[in-house]
């Protein structure tokens, strides 16, 4: 194959993608960017600058927490995990009573429907205790 070097050759070049289709080389723009002085970052840095930057732009502050705010938010997520715990027990108890498939699967729904409301419920009494703008 006399010219297939020039190919490989022209697929090696970091000027811009290429790739056969059909026989046909098709070429996409460079997106070559320049490297920064900066060492390599972690996933989890990565991942924190982006949450950084979503933060910046919805303008959310990051103002720490006080202590009674701490505490405050430690006492409503106990209290709606004793909540839950205890709908779990009354679905297991309930579910040794249930007498056909269907009333198991409403049985599931109903518990699946309280978790989330719980959840809802703790987070919106969390975000009203973080302060108003954040709620």
């Amino acid at each position: 194959m006399p010219g297939g070097n020039a190919v490989l050759q022209s697929l090696r070049t970091p000027r811009a993608a290429t790739w056969m289709v059909n026989d046909k080389r098709l070429t996409a723009p460079a997106t070559l960017r320049p490297m920064s002085d900066d060492a390599p970052k972690s996933a989890f840095e990565l991942a924190m600058e982006r949450l950084r930057r979503k933060d910046k732009e919805a303008s959310r502050d990051d103002r720490p927490l006080t202590d009674e705010q701490k505490a405050a938010i430690a006492e409503v997520r106990e209290w709606y995990k004793a909540k839950v715990a205890e709908c779990e027990i009354l679905h297991q108890a309930a579910l040794r009573k249930a007498r056909s498939h269907e009333e198991i699967e409403r049985l599931n729904q109903n518990l699946r429907s309280d978790n989330e409301r719980l959840a809802n419920d703790r987070d919106h009494k969390i975000a009203q205790i973080r302060g108003p703008e954040s709620s």
